[in-house]
């Protein structure tokens, strides 16, 4: 039976996505460029996107003529407006569906790329969606994260588990962050080699990142939004607060990870 069927508005990344962002990345739309670069994306590529969302990555893919693209994408109703996007597009499509089980067969894809969606898993089903993503990936096919990470590698358990509760409470996603050491050891526990690992600031929020991420016209346009809204507004300032708070605990990282030949 599917569930997660409509966008639920009190969650940060859709809060965001209605004021007008495009952009929800941790590491902002130049770290997944690098994570697309790292890819080495071809014609020949049959290509598997993960909870592509509000589809800015998946128009990024498309964008390179892939063999094919698939986007897993869970909420029924993002879905749907994915395909509108994907509208006409032969090579592409969208599977209502978990990234856990996509129904996919075994060694389909080149590449597999997910953002931003196993940080709002907890551990266990972390592991299953990555043990999915080498499931469907051709022996050495390429795996691709970008996810919200934790700095230092020895960060005290009492500070993860405060980042955790804070992050869970503003954003209302279960959101469980990890150290690049323990992103690097779940996939290494599934089988895939680390090939790259890149960190950015996670500055979602802080205006300069927004720009770039965004455009001027299109900043002005979110910033007249939230300050309009002023619903959004309390919850986004909220979730501001927390990202300053833990500023120097917070990173985005982006892995490629590569299942052996």
């Amino acid at each position: 039976m599917m569930s997660n069927k409509t966008i639920n508005t009190e969650q940060g990344h859709w809060i965001l996505a209605k004021m007008g962002k495009r952009v929800l990345r941790p590491g902002g739309k130049e770290l997944t460029e690098k994570l697309v670069e790292c890819l080495h994306i071809t014609h020949q590529d049959d290509l598997v996107e993960f909870a592509p969302g509000m589809g800015f990555t998946a128009s990024m893919l498309l964008f390179k003529k892939p063999h094919s693209y698939s986007g897993i994408e869970l909420n029924e109703e993002a879905a749907e407006n994915l395909r509108t996007k994907i509208n006409g597009n032969p090579d592409a499509c969208i599977i209502n569906t978990s990234a856990a089980q996509t129904g996919l067969k075994d060694c389909c894809a080149d590449k597999v790329l997910g953002e931003a969606m196993l940080t709002m898993q907890a551990d266990h089903r972390k592991s299953e969606i990555i043990k999915e993503a080498f499931r469907i990936l051709k022996k050495g096919g390429l795996y691709g994260i970008h996810e919200l990470g934790l700095t230092p590698d020895d960060m005290p358990q009492e500070t993860k588990d405060d980042i955790q509760k804070n992050l869970s409470q503003t954003i209302k996603v279960n959101a469980r962050p990890l150290t690049k050491f323990e992103w690097c050891t779940l996939l290494k526990n599934e089988g895939f080699e680390i090939k790259e690992v890149y960190a950015s600031p996670m500055h979602l929020l802080k205006p300069a990142r927004v720009v770039a991420d965004e455009g001027i016209f299109r900043t002005m346009k979110i910033g007249f939004n939230v300050l309009t809204h002023p619903a959004a507004r309390k919850k986004i300032m909220k979730m501001r607060g927390v990202f300053q708070k833990y500023e120097k605990q917070m990173t985005a990282y982006a892995i490629v990870a590569q299942k052996p030949a």
